[in-house]
């Protein structure tokens, strides 16, 4: 006879299974991240707004998600004063929660001010592959002591097939503008050709001699040369 911890567990893997599969047939980067928040909103007892900030290479950590745009304030109040459990996840690699953000003493700077927006709990877990650090997501509900340790502990298996999709997401659409930028240099090349009578060594050679004239990266050149072709 199966008990009830085994059927929780059990439901939990068909559930997480059936979100993994909707997460992964999202068709770009956009449209997964406003699926994983709505997800979570379905999937994560006590969340009643959800958000995701992502960490880009030379750019500061920014809302990307959000189901409200209290999360968008929540958020913009962490990245100001530089302190809450979103940025906290991120750097320091673990779960953050809080279950009443008006009494919160780890983030002086922060939990006041976020607290006024009439939200009181707030989970947040860093998005990783390996080592690789996407962002994080972040939950909030206007209840006091709002995920208890088991949703913690749910919320974690749910943002690793978060991380997971998104990751797939993020990999396809660069896959998908290297192909896009292959094809236009290709296309500008072939202009050049014609207009010039040269070889392809040597149309090259000129979008590379543009690129360095014009302080425009390589495919701006080729798309603009494609785009204006017919005026020049």
């Amino acid at each position: 006879m199966q008990d009830d911890s085994d059927k929780t567990g059990t439901s939990l893997s068909a559930t997480l299974s059936a979100i993994a599969r909707t997460l992964q047939a999202e068709p770009d980067v956009d449209t997964t991240l406003a699926a994983i928040v709505k997800a979570a909103l379905d999937h994560v007892e006590g969340a009643e707004y959800a958000g995701i900030s992502l960490v880009e290479r030379g750019r500061p950590i920014r809302t990307v998600a959000a189901t409200g745009d209290v999360v968008s304030g929540i958020d913009e109040v962490q990245y100001r004063v530089g302190q809450g459990p979103c940025l906290d996840a991120v750097a320091e690699h673990q779960v953050y929660t809080t279950g009443d953000l008006a009494t919160e003493e780890r983030w002086p700077a922060f939990a006041p001010a976020a607290a006024e927006f009439g939200v009181h709990s707030m989970l947040s877990y860093r998005l990783f592959v390996t080592d690789t650090t996407l962002g994080a997501l972040n939950l909030y509900s206007r209840a006091r002591d709002a995920f208890s340790r088991q949703t913690v502990e749910d919320g974690t298996l749910f943002a690793t097939h978060a991380a997971i999709a998104l990751v797939g997401a993020q990999t396809e659409a660069q896959l998908t503008a290297a192909i896009e930028t292959r094809d236009v240099i290709g296309m500008a090349k072939g202009i050049l050709m014609q207009r010039h009578d040269i070889d392809a060594v040597g149309a090259f050679r000129l979008l590379v001699e543009s690129s360095q004239s014009t302080n425009m990266k390589l495919h701006q050149v080729a798309a603009w040369l494609v785009e204006n072709r017919h005026e020049l």
